[in-house]
């Protein structure tokens, strides 16, 4: 399960960052968050963010652990926060089935998202919110209130901007009297959805394009560069003729049997960022060469070789606005309803409440917990147990290599 904090990978994004990184900032104009977050990863545990010292008090074995960045962006800090995070949804998790659905928009619209990210992905997280949660509130289709997690992910396998969300989305909900779990009447085998794709296709299409003319009105959209001509009234609304007439892609996807399946497939959503370390093959001085998934050639794997600096453009494109959301909570599982409706609904499914031993585990123990080693022995001679030696303050001047 823990593989990805068990297995150090051959190359990372902080070696292309740390190659390629300078000649990119001299010839590009980058605004501060991305700036930080290229920063953070290339001093991720070095000794550039100091970190501590241990000794083995039996053999004597010294070791120096320098500290994480902790940016949300670092493929190095995604492992532990995402366990913890996993935990502590299994609290919540209902024991009933789950769907997956997967909203996206236009490609059409990329550009504007990209150059408006904290506005476009607010309304494709209230578009896809609001679509769920009225159609199953409709007692054509259910009429009740349902719960589910929803999380955003802005890049394809190549590394290029295709904005989505996926929702894990409770099979059922709770009756407007609060009294019963209402299941859906069409769960069927085959994972079909209890709303047909197409109804929730287009009404997902015509809130996000309610919310984003309103967004257009008000002014609140930065129309520059490449979409400065949608400044001008008819070019946008030309545009928005053309995405009402176009089929957006919405789909469900498996149907999920109980919170241990959720988890899993939680897990290879959440705390992701653009590309993994793993993936990366090769750097050498003048390209970056990764796996990636070939969706339209029957999910091959191949190898695609980018330049240095056009890695790093498109690795930047996802970095996300600070303080920006990209999982929340609604329904039932929203944080206002958890010890009101969530509890209510855990009682009609005879759900037995877990104590929340997460929050006492620090990183050692949750480590431990995961995969099964113990990072308070010793590595070198397994016999003796790592005594700190204090603190070790970060070099300002270090290169920022990995220890």
């Amino acid at each position: 399960m823990m593989e990805t904090l068990e297995k150090r990978p051959t190359f990372e994004v902080a070696d292309v960052f740390q190659q390629f990184g300078e000649a990119y900032r001299a010839t590009h104009k980058l605004p501060l968050q991305q700036l930080k977050a290229m920063n953070a990863i290339e001093k991720c545990r070095t000794s550039a963010l100091g970190g501590h010292k241990e000794k083995c008090d039996h053999c004597g074995f010294v070791r120096i652990s320098y500290n994480s960045c902790r940016n949300r962006h670092c493929p190095k800090c995604q492992a532990l926060a995402k366990e913890k995070w996993l935990l502590n949804r299994q609290r919540h998790l209902l024991p009933i089935c789950y769907f997956h659905v997967v909203f996206t928009i236009p490609d059409s619209l990329n550009r504007i998202a990209l150059i408006n990210q904290r506005i476009v992905y607010d309304i494709l997280f209230k578009a896809a919110s609001e679509t769920l949660l009225t159609l199953a509130r409709d007692g054509r289709h259910l009429g009740a209130e349902i719960g589910f997690i929803i999380l955003l992910h802005t890049w394809g396998q190549n590394l290029l901007d295709h904005p989505h969300v996926h929702c894990i989305v409770t099979a059922g909900g709770l009756s407007p009297d609060g009294k019963e779990w209402i299941y859906p009447k069409k769960l069927a085998n085959d994972g079909n959805f209890f709303v047909h794709v197409n109804v929730i296709s287009d009404l997902f299409k015509k809130k996000f394009l309610a919310y984003f003319k309103q967004a257009y009105k008000a002014g609140e959209l930065k129309l520059v560069g490449s979409i400065k001509d949608l400044a001008d009234p008819g070019h946008f609304y030309q545009l928005i003729n053309e995405l009402y007439a176009k089929k957006w892609i919405t789909y469900c996807r498996d149907a999920l049997e109980g919170p241990t399946k959720v988890l899993k497939y939680l897990g290879r959503y959440t705390h992701r960022v653009a590309i993994s370390n793993h993936r990366l093959v090769a750097v050498d001085d003048n390209t970056v060469t990764f796996e990636w998934k070939d969706y339209k050639d029957e999910n091959k794997i191949k190898l695609m070789r980018l330049d240095g600096c056009e890695f790093i453009r498109r690795f930047l494109l996802h970095i996300l606005p600070h303080g920006f959301f990209k999982i929340r909570h609604y329904g039932i599982f929203s944080s206002r309803n958890l010890k009101t409706k969530l509890a209510i609904c855990k009682k009609i499914l005879n759900m037995i409440e877990k104590p929340d031993e997460c929050q006492k585990l620090d990183w050692r123990d949750l480590y431990l917990l995961l995969t099964g080693v113990d990072l308070s022995v010793c590595p070198q001679c397994g016999i003796g147990h790592m005594t700190s030696l204090g603190f070790v303050r970060p070099d300002k001047h270090a290169p920022s290599k990995m220890s």
